[in-house]
């Protein structure tokens, strides 16, 4: 259980040097900036090296350390929690970007710097984690060391099915992330964090369940086994075609591309009282009783 203290370690350093880096860069810049670039970046490193750690955790932990499965998504369920609780409106994900974007919360500027801190804050996370891997401190680090150079492609399944359960489990994480986007976070963390972990335990056998595209090509773009388009069929597009069928059901609408709702009935906010609605129908058959020209009975 060595090597599991020493992950543990691990994650805590992580989570308190990036939320020190957040409090600093939220005193030094401005609103807009830390919100676009400081914070996505720190948020992104701290998402990338916590999964690299875990999933390196995942694969050698069972015949490595003697711990199950279990361990591991107990571990996922509480740093996840603790990602939601302290990224500080930072979504640290391109999908959630894109999300913003099309439902008018953010701009094409934003956007982008949004997309381009994730990618830098990805890779400063895969740098880190490497250079902590080759210090060996645990025995967990210097099998992964060995393998590292013959990993295989996490695609196990056919490339349609592949994208399919990568699209299935960004449908649902969007959906829920809509339906709690208003919430408090004392509730919409908790129920983010069972979300994630629910979905990597039913996927994970499957593509590695990702559904998040600069984490996947951190974690497994570089392996052998799966050609670039094969990882951008299944790690890209699958979660951005979830992503766009959750916020389609949720809103009927997405509001960037149009604004007709396609799914659900708009209803008007003013109502007319049944009654006033009786008493001029009342009115007009009787200006229409007025209005007619009388008939009168021909005579005999």
């Amino acid at each position: 259980m060595s090597g599991l203290n020493v992950s543990i370690a691990f994650f805590l350093l992580v989570v308190s040097t990036c939320e020190m880096l957040r409090r600093l860069s939220k005193r030094l810049l401005s609103p807009g900036a830390y919100c676009c670039l400081a914070g996505e970046l720190t948020g992104s490193l701290q998402l990338c090296s916590s999964c690299l750690e875990l999933r390196m955790l995942l694969e050698i932990g069972p015949w490595g350390g003697g711990f199950g499965p279990d361990v591991v998504f107990t571990l996922l369920f509480l740093l996840f929690m603790v990602h939601a609780a302290s990224l500080d409106g930072a979504s640290a994900n391109p999908t959630v970007s894109l999300q913003e974007f099309l439902l008018l919360e953010s701009g094409p500027a934003a956007t982008a710097a949004k997309l381009l801190a994730q990618a830098v804050g990805v890779g400063t996370g895969w740098a880190i984690t490497k250079l902590y891997w080759s210090w060996e401190l645990t025995q967990f680090h210097l099998i992964q060391n060995l393998i590292a150079s013959e990993c295989s492609s996490s695609i196990r399944t056919s490339l349609y099915h592949g994208a399919f359960v990568e699209g299935a489990c960004s449908f649902f994480f969007h959906l829920v992330l809509l339906r709690l986007r208003r919430s408090r976070t004392v509730y919409r963390a908790p129920a983010l964090a069972a979300t994630v972990t629910f979905l990597t335990y039913a996927a994970v056998m499957t593509t590695g369940a990702f559904f998040n595209p600069a984490l996947a090509v951190a974690t497994t773009f570089a392996c052998t086994g799966s050609s670039l388009r094969d990882y951008v069929q299944v790690y890209w597009l699958g979660p951005l075609t979830g992503m766009l069928a959750a916020l389609l059901l949720y809103q009927g609408n997405i509001p960037r591309l149009f604004q007709k709702n396609l799914l659900y009935s708009q209803k008007s906010k003013y109502k007319i009282p049944k009654a006033r609605l009786a008493h001029a129908e009342g009115g007009d058959e009787r200006w229409k009783g007025k209005g007619e020209k009388s008939n009168p009975a021909p005579r005999a």
